[in-house]
């Protein structure tokens, strides 16, 4: 990628499989549909992490270059503001160009009517920047 935005972003399933309101999701994402369930909760297994982890961006960070631009909802329960934090700090210790948006009042939607434009004015800002 020549540049990138995120907005909300999964970046460590295994961190965010205890730290959700859908953890079911991050089951079915990493190990496919068929693995989770539904009638009753537990802990992912060692195994299970594992596979998680090598599933989640941030197992790859060390292949990122493009500069990248994260925007993130404070209140989110979805994704947990946590992970975008992980992978923006990732970046910047490794010398890739990067920004931070964090949106105090919103959610996983960041769509609160101040916040939505913001947020659409840095991305258009930011790919004129840097394409």
């Amino acid at each position: 990628f020549k540049v990138a935005a995120m907005r909300n972003p999964v970046t460590n399933i295994a961190s965010m499989v205890t730290s959700t309101d859908i953890p079911d999701w991050c089951y079915v994402e990493a190990l496919g549909s068929g693995k989770y369930d539904w009638k009753e909760y537990r802990g992912p297994t060692e195994q299970e992490l594992d596979i998680m982890w090598k599933a989640s961006p941030i197992a790859h960070v060390k292949n990122a270059v493009a500069p990248t631009l994260v925007a993130l909802g404070m209140s989110d329960q979805r994704v947990p503001p946590s992970q975008g934090l992980e992978y923006f700090y990732t970046l910047r210790s490794k010398g890739v160009k990067t920004k931070l948006l964090m949106y105090e009042k919103d959610d996983h939607a960041i769509d609160g009517v101040v916040s939505e434009a913001d947020h659409w004015i840095n991305i258009k800002q930011w790919f004129d920047e840097h394409l």
